[in-house]
């Protein structure tokens, strides 16, 4: 651990931020779909929602998911694909066609990545 016997000096007028001005309500940002093979497949680019935001808990899902088990990872994802009203599309039943999932997924994890 590292300690030290001073405090820390700032330089003056050096402005420092609150880390409760980084709290906020999640808000729903557009990820599109445009990979040419599957634009020219399904005819348009297609668009999805996700928070910009997740809690801690996804993200702890993600890391212990396992990596060797495709429907681990999609499930948990398959969660976190939203339409523009924050509802989740894969639900009762419905599924996307394993091509665009496999593309949302990776947009996904690259969203959460950043």
């Amino acid at each position: 651990m590292f300690e030290c016997d001073k405090p820390l000096v700032r330089r003056y007028g050096e402005k420092t931020m609150n880390l409760k001005d980084l709290a906020t309500k999640p808000k729903l940002i557009k990820l599109t779909v445009e990979k040419e093979e599957l634009v020219k497949k399904y005819g348009d680019s297609l668009e999805f929602y996700v928070y910009d935001r997740q809690p801690l808990a996804v993200f702890g899902r993600l890391a212990n998911a396992d990596r060797e088990n495709f429907s681990d990872i999609a499930e948990l994802v398959s969660t976190l694909i939203l339409d523009e009203k924050g509802n989740s599309i894969v639900n009762d039943g419905a599924e996307l066609p394993f091509d665009v999932l496999t593309e949302v997924i990776t947009m996904v994890s690259e969203h959460l990545g950043k």
